[in-house]
């Protein structure tokens, strides 16, 4: 696929592999799924429809703060990243896989902080201005990201995130996510 300088559609920016004999995908030596936003979000829909929100919210949490913390691990043993340019790394990786664009604000990884802001949520596309957070999804992501990122450069900090935001409530233009440490 080629690209103008006047096109707003390009090729994907992640490596893709393809296995001829098992049709597995995989970027990094990660295997990967490819399904259309549809699919995914409608499930994500159902789930919470019969959960409720915030019980879905608690589970994704935890769901997603394992995922990320693994993603980042073998991110950085595959790129040889470290502290920050792991968190770096991960935004970009989310923004070009079209959950949206997340934009760093501030980012303090010796002190467990970030600050990360979302313009074009695909869950916001799917939910429209329904005046709540609906891409709760993303929490448990950053703070399963920062605890890799702590531990990896020796740091016993344990973090949390919160959503203070979404780009779906009345008012607000964009989702605004923070990461801090835990009290414990």
């Amino acid at each position: 696929m080629t690209t103008s300088p006047y096109s707003k559609i390009h090729a994907p920016e992640v490596p893709i592999e393809v296995d001829s004999e098992t049709g597995v995908w995989s970027t990094n030596g990660l295997p990967m799924l490819y399904v259309p936003r549809h699919f995914f979000i409608n499930n994500h829909t159902a789930v919470e429809e019969a959960l409720g929100a915030e019980k879905y919210a608690e589970i994704l949490y935890a769901a997603g703060y394992q995922s990320a913390y693994y993603w980042c691990e073998k991110e950085s043993e595959t790129h040889g990243l470290q502290g920050a340019e792991v968190f770096e790394h991960y935004m970009k990786r989310l923004s070009q896989r079209g959950w949206g664009q997340f934009v760093i604000e501030s980012l303090d990884t010796s002190e467990g902080r970030a600050k990360v802001r979302l313009h074009h949520s695909a869950f916001v596309y799917h939910y429209g201005k329904v005046d709540r957070k609906v891409d709760y999804m993303f929490t448990g992501w950053f703070a399963g990201a920062m605890d890799q990122i702590t531990r990896g450069i020796g740091l016993p900090i344990e973090t949390v995130a919160i959503q203070q935001q979404s780009e779906a409530q009345i008012g607000c233009d964009y989702g605004l996510f923070e990461v801090m440490p835990r009290d414990n």
